[in-house]
């Protein structure tokens, strides 16, 4: 196969999708040429997008950094793209990259779109990086202090990953909450309490909810103490949700707030730009192994087309895509 020809999954329709061919643009200076080894499926945006609920007023807001296409489709939409540096300069070559790429066999890049991965972080694991990078974000939102009791609602692959970064603040109680009890096993692996909405424990300073369920967050606002934060990680798209704000929702004088990786939380932005937070991303990864344990299914990109309606319809945790030479 040419290295000039590429093989690229497309969102056609709602619920349909296909593998397009298509001649990658010429290798310009300061460009790579990346094969891909794995990408990873982000479920809760990327099943939106493949069932069409991108509401048309966030169009634009949703665009990813490569996409093509517009919404809602034809679409070619993806952000977790793990492979190797085949052709650019030649202090690149050979060298294993992370980038914000849809799930195409090769690609051509700037060279600031990539970043390198860390010395001893398996290729397999990074594509959880822009999860993790959603998860910091997160967490910098919601602001947890030394001591607070904390809740995350939704062991999803965000969820679980901001419940992981909680847990490790000196003092910090952490429950990360969810009705499917076969999550209590990724919690232990993971090193976080875990609890059922009907055992969660209450009066709590802090809440991040990211069930992508309305009764999720109504249990994060039962759950909140007295002028206790809310934290909103889920993103609903077009469906719109029943939350209580009535009863003693302002006697407790409760802060809602949304948290939204596309934009770094105020107080970080004078130091921190979005490069900066992925690498972290990719660091935090190489710190703990234990991570891989969100990725809980594999299964070859030839046959995506097949298989992407059971990995969006489905409640599991992060699906690796395989690529082959």
């Amino acid at each position: 196969m040419s290295t000039s020809t590429s093989y690229a999954f497309w969102i056609t329709g709602p619920e349909q999708g296909e593998i397009r061919e298509t001649t990658l643009p010429p290798l310009e200076s300061g460009t790579l040429q990346v094969r891909a080894l794995y990408s990873g499926i982000s479920r809760g945006t990327e099943s939106l997008v493949w069932r069409g609920q991108v509401p048309g007023s966030q169009h634009l807001a949703m665009r990813a950094p490569f996409q093509e296409g517009e919404f809602p489709a034809p679409v070619k939409y993806g952000y977790c793209n793990v492979g190797v540096v085949e052709d650019g300069p030649a202090d690149w070559i050979g060298q294993r990259v992370f980038c914000l790429y849809p799930h195409q066999t090769r690609y051509r890049v700037p060279i600031e779109a990539v970043h390198p991965l860390p010395e001893g972080l398996d290729p397999a694991n990074a594509v959880l990086a822009a999860n993790t990078e959603t998860a910091i974000n997160a967490t910098w939102d919601a602001g947890p202090m030394v001591g607070e009791r904390i809740a995350v609602i939704g062991a999803g692959v965000v969820g679980a990953l901001t419940a992981a970064l909680c847990t490790r603040i000196p003092g910090v109680e952490v429950q990360l909450v969810d009705v499917n009890l076969e999550r209590g096993a990724l919690a232990e692996a993971l090193g976080v309490p875990f609890a059922t909405p009907e055992s969660a424990r209450g009066e709590l300073d802090r809440i991040i909810h990211a069930s992508g369920h309305g009764e999720g967050l109504r249990l994060a606002l039962s759950l909140a103490a007295m002028e206790a934060t809310v934290v909103e990680l889920s993103w609903f798209g077009s469906r719109e949700p029943t939350v209580p704000l009535g009863e003693d929702f302002h006697a407790r004088r409760l802060t809602l707030r949304s948290s939204q990786v596309g934009s770094l939380n105020p107080l970080m932005r004078p130091r921190w730009d979005h490069r900066r937070r992925l690498n972290l991303a990719l660091q935090l990864l190489t710190r703990h192994p234990e991570w891989a344990a969100l990725v809980d299914a594999e299964s070859d990109f030839p046959s995506l087309p097949a298989t992407m309606p059971s990995i969006a319809g489905g409640s599991g945790l992060c699906h690796r895509i395989r690529y082959q030479e």
